[in-house]
């Protein structure tokens, strides 16, 4: 957002985006009833603009001025409470989707090491402490679906499959696990995919 220094485009642009302020003015007035008014004082025009009329204008003015100074201020901003506002909201959403591109790569990372298409001694030492978390996040999260269920006696039996089919699905690693835990665990299923591969090639020969 910048001035515009050419004053032919200036004129253009206001012209434009004031339609494009009562247009809206009207629309919110109309859909949410509530008082609205608009005043445009500009070079541009040989009278302030004021919308839908002085006469509403002076009950929406007056209404605003019947209140209290807290309500009046509260909601207020400048723009440069706004920017920071929007720059605290933008930061906060890209956190987050850092924080789930980083698990979803941890994870991608993970299974790829329980498959054998990577060799563990490949992993960085961040991403095997990132593997680690995420390993643990979803301990916590199946401790608490079996305590959930160990307390509904009643549980349905699919409900206590699909908890069983996902324990099933993950590394066994005890709570707490740290990064060397998982090499270690990784390592082993490594030896054991190794040795069911030498066992099937005894048996084709």
């Amino acid at each position: 957002m910048v001035f515009i220094e050419n004053e032919s485009a200036r004129k253009s642009t206001y012209k434009k985006r004031k339609r494009g302020i009562l247009k809206k003015a009207k629309e919110l007035a109309t859909l949410c009833g509530v008082p609205v008014g608009v005043i445009i004082d500009s070079p541009y025009d040989s009278s302030m603009e004021v919308w839908p009329s002085r006469v509403d204008m002076d009950d929406v003015v007056s209404q605003w001025q019947r209140l209290p100074e807290m309500d009046r201020t509260k909601k207020m901003l400048n723009q440069k409470t706004y920017l920071e506002q929007r720059i605290t909201k933008g930061t906060e959403a890209l956190n987050k989707l850092n924080k789930e591109n980083k698990e979803l790569e941890m994870k991608e990372i993970m299974f790829d090491c329980l498959s054998g298409k990577i060799a563990p001694s490949s992993i960085d030492r961040n991403d095997l402490v990132g593997c680690s978390n995420v390993i643990d996040q979803y301990l916590r999260i199946l401790k608490r679906r079996m305590e959930i269920l160990t307390k509904n006696d009643g549980a349905s039996s699919s409900s206590a499959h699909a908890a069983a089919t996902t324990s099933a699905d993950m590394p066994i690693v005890e709570m707490g696990s740290s990064s060397t835990a998982f090499c270690d665990m990784i390592r082993q299923q490594q030896m054991q995919n190794n040795l069911n591969h030498a066992v099937m090639d005894l048996d084709l020969d």
